[in-house]
Order: C-alpha cells, then sequence, then structure tokens
C-alpha cells in the first residue's frame, strides 16, 4: 500500500508534458482511436466493472452515473467537467490540468462518445488564467489534430468541447448551480428533481463528472477494469491523487491506492514539519469532520473514512500541528462559507453568518461553555435543512471540532483570549 500509482501524473516532471506532443509521445490518444472502434455501451460497461466512483467528493459511481441518461429524450446529450476547484485544501485538478490537460480531453472525447454526447463543457474557475490558458491550448491542438470537431479520426463521431471560465464563485461547485452559470443565470442550486441525467443542462439529459473522474476514463479502457480494481479496496476500487499540505516536510500530490492511511502519506512525504507533531487534519477539505492523530491509520477509503466519522472527499489532506488554533481554523473556514453562500436557502445563508459572529467572539475569549451548546444546536438547524451541501460542509467542522477539541474552546474564554496568541503561550516557539 506505501507504493505510489503514478497514471495521472507519470508524466508530470516531463518539461512538455501539457503539450500534444509530449502527451502522445507517452501514448496519448491511442486509448481514443481504440474506443472509437467500441460500441459506447461497452464503454459505460467497462467504467460500471471498473468500480470507479466520483472523485470530486462524493463518490458516488461514475458508470451509474452515466446509465441514468434516459434513452428516449429528444433533446441533445451534454457532458460537462466540473473544473471549478475552490474548497480549501483542495488542490489536485488544477495541476492536473495545468500539467497534463490532454488527459483530461481525452477523457472527455471518450467519456462523451460513450454517453452519446456531441456537446461537451470544461467549468473551470475563471481565477486560474493560467490553468484555462493551458486548456484552451490543448483543446486547441486537439481540433487541428482532428481528435476534436466533425467527423472524429474517421470514425463518424463529431464533438465540440467548450472551456468555460466561471465568475469566482464557490457554489458554483455544486453541479446544478454550476449549470444555471453555465447558462448564464447567477450560480444557484436547483430544486431536484429533476435530477440533471434527466433535465440539465438547457434541458437536456446531463452527465456531470469531476476532472480527475473523467482523467481516469482513458486509462481504464486501455488497461481494463481488472487492472483499476486490482489497486484500492473491494468498494473503493482505484487509484486517486491525495493533496497534502500545510505542516508536511514535502507537501505535494501523491498518487496512490485508495485505501492507504496518512501514516503512509506522512512517510512518503517526510512526515510533519521537524520538531513538531501531529494535531488534526482534515481527510477531505474543509467540508469534512477533522481527525486527529487518533485516525493516522484508518484507510483513506470511501467506507473507512466513513465509519471513523468523516469522509474521504477530495482527499485533500490539510495537515496541522500543534501550534495551531482549532478555533481559529474553524473560524476562518467559517468565514470562507459565510462569503461563498449563495443566499438561496435560510439556513445557510442565516446559519453561517451567526457561526461567523460567534466563533469570532469565542476566539477572542468572549464566548462561554453555553456558546457551545448553542453552536451545536445551530448546527442541527442547518444539517439536512439546507438547499445543497454547502450548509452541511460547513457545519462539519465546527461540530468535529467541539466534539474532538471541546477543552481548547473553553480555554479561549477561560483565559479571556486565544491561547496560541505569541504573547500568552510558548507554543509558537520555533514555529
Amino acid at each position: 500500500m506505501t507504493t505510489l500509482t503514478p497514471v495521472l501524473t507519470k508524466t508530470w516532471d516531463q518539461p512538455d508534458s501539457f503539450t500534444l506532443a509530449g502527451y502522445e509521445r507517452e501514448g496519448g490518444y491511442r486509448t481514443l482511436r481504440r474506443a472509437l472502434a467500441m460500441e459506447p455501451d461497452d464503454i459505460v460497461q467497462t467504467v460500471k466493472d471498473s468500480g470507479l466512483r466520483g472523485r470530486g467528493g462524493a463518490g458516488f459511481p461514475t458508470g451509474m452515473k452515466w446509465g441514468f441518461l434516459p434513452p428516449d429524450s429528444p433533446n441533445p446529450r451534454y457532458l460537462v467537467v466540473n473544473a471549478d476547484e475552490s474548497e480549501p485544501g483542495t488542490c489536485k485538478d488544477i495541476p492536473l490540468m495545468m500539467a497534463n490537460p490532454h488527459v483530461l480531453v481525452e477523457g472527455v472525447i471518450i467519456s462523451s462518445y460513450a454517453i452519446r454526447s456531441n456537446h461537451a463543457f470544461i467549468y473551470v474557475r475563471g481565477e486560474v488564467l493560467h490553468v484555462i490558458r493551458r486548456l484552451q491550448a490543448a483543446v486547441a491542438e486537439a481540433y487541428e489534430a482532428g481528435y476534436l470537431g466533425k467527423d472524429i479520426l474517421g470514425s463518424g463521431y463529431d464533438l465540440e468541447l467548450v472551456v468555460h471560465t466561471g465568475a469566482g464563485a464557490y457554489i458554483c461547485g455544486e453541479e446544478t448551480a454550476l449549470l444555471d452559470s453555465l447558462e448564464g443565470y447567477r450560480g444557484q442550486p436547483r430544486l431536484k428533481p429533476p435530477f440533471p441525467a434527466v433535465a440539465g443542462l438547457y434541458g437536456g439529459p446531463t452527465v456531470i463528472n469531476n476532472v480527475e473522474s473523467i482523467a481516469s476514463v482513458p486509462s481504464i479502457v486501455a488497461n481494463g477494469a481488472d487492472w483499476f480494481t486490482s489497486m484500492g479496496t473491494e468498494k473503493s476500487a482505484g487509484f486517486g491523487i491525495f493533496s497534502l499540505s500545510g505542516h508536511v516536510t514535502r507537501p505535494g500530490q501523491y498518487e496512490a491506492p485508495l485505501g492507504i492511511t496518512l501514516r503512509e502519506l506522512l512517510d512518503m512525504a517526510g512526515g510533519i514539519r521537524a520538531g513538531h507533531r501531529l494535531k488534526f487534519w482534515t481527510p477531505g477539505g474543509s467540508s469534512t469532520p477533522i481527525f486527529t492523530d487518533e485516525h493516522l491509520d484508518v484507510p483513506l477509503d470511501f467506507e473507512s473514512v466513513g465509519a471513523a466519522g468523516s469522509m474521504l472527499g477530495t482527499r485533500a489532506l490539510q495537515i496541522f500541528d500543534e501550534t495551531v488554533c482549532v478555533v481559529r481554523a474553524v473560524l476562518r473556514w467559517s468565514e470562507f462559507y459565510a462569503h461563498e453562500s449563495c443566499g438561496k436557502c435560510t439556513p445557510c445563508r442565516e446559519g453561517t453568518y451567526w457561526y461567523k459572529q460567534m466563533l469570532k467572539r469565542l476566539e477572542a475569549g468572549q464566548g462561554s461553555e453555553e456558546d457551545l451548546e448553542t453552536l451545536l444546536d445551530l448546527s442541527d438547524n442547518i444539517l439536512g435543512r439546507s438547499f445543497c451541501a454547502l450548509g452541511d460542509g460547513a457545519t462539519s467542522p465546527v461540530v468535529s471540532s467541539i466534539k474532538l477539541f471541546r477543552d481548547e474552546y473553553i480555554q479561549h474564554f477561560e483565559r479571556g483570549g486565544c491561547p496560541f496568541d505569541p504573547a500568552k503561550s510558548t507554543l509558537w516557539a520555533g514555529a
């Protein structure tokens, strides 16, 4: 399990990995030729058999999602790639598109062919201009080489691919808000049902997948479902990019089988920064309940992380050592969610606002233990009552931090301020 599995990241160290020439030199677009000779349904079945689960956080089986498209709809089908990566700690799709955009483009073409779509979109954050330029250049190269457009490689299959830049809203990572934004409206989540598979973009059947999910398709089609299931666990098959950030000696992207542990990843990353120890970490970004050093050996797969009380999410492993104030960290995350709430529903709009206000007081040492119960009560009124998952995600760090670090919250108002303030604590020495 400690062996890395470089598939998507295999060529990241090559200076021309992002070019068509560099991608083709490593066998790029060979799988496309093979796929175009297959029946679309056979590709869908291969992806189903592989057990590939969505790499954007929810972990829904990708092939099953493709199979939800109604066969008798008169409307065009669409494939939309969700490249609106923006959750704190999540940083795998941006480097993937930067270093190897053609693997995503090839994945888009094969996936579109499989679901019988002739129109595809990559929705990417507008702030990451360098990535947008890379994607646009890759798409232009693919058109010029005959991999996109009319009669691709003489197969009779047509596909138009558009790189669409968003306007910088975290809510547009929610798939239906993304669709509204793509159509030119304000990005806000839609009521479901109908689900996008039935009535999505422009009212047509739509598949929405994460960047890493679609980029994994070429290797699955090339090597077969058995190859993919030989990695990972029984219910969480394959490999994934684990993003280690924060107080780790060698932060970065580690592509490994699902089921690897943080202890194993830290061993490969050189451990926690010198002279410090692990205090808490997120297994899947800021919207997942936090873990502590007691969870170092939890297998990082969907089932094991869920059983331990959190979510695998996007495998964004934010590492925090003992110099970090948990209350301050949760406050920063809550400020993010309050800022990014679209305001459509009351629980999220009002709840994240009050999170921010209460945590500010607590971090400044002005709260009381009664406030902790109020925070938990507030969380109960947000969780499961929000229009989309943003509100639910905002509750995760609050509830889990009170559960695991209640004493630290109490220290703040007992001392009349943050005990991690350099003027009041020695914990910052050597930080």
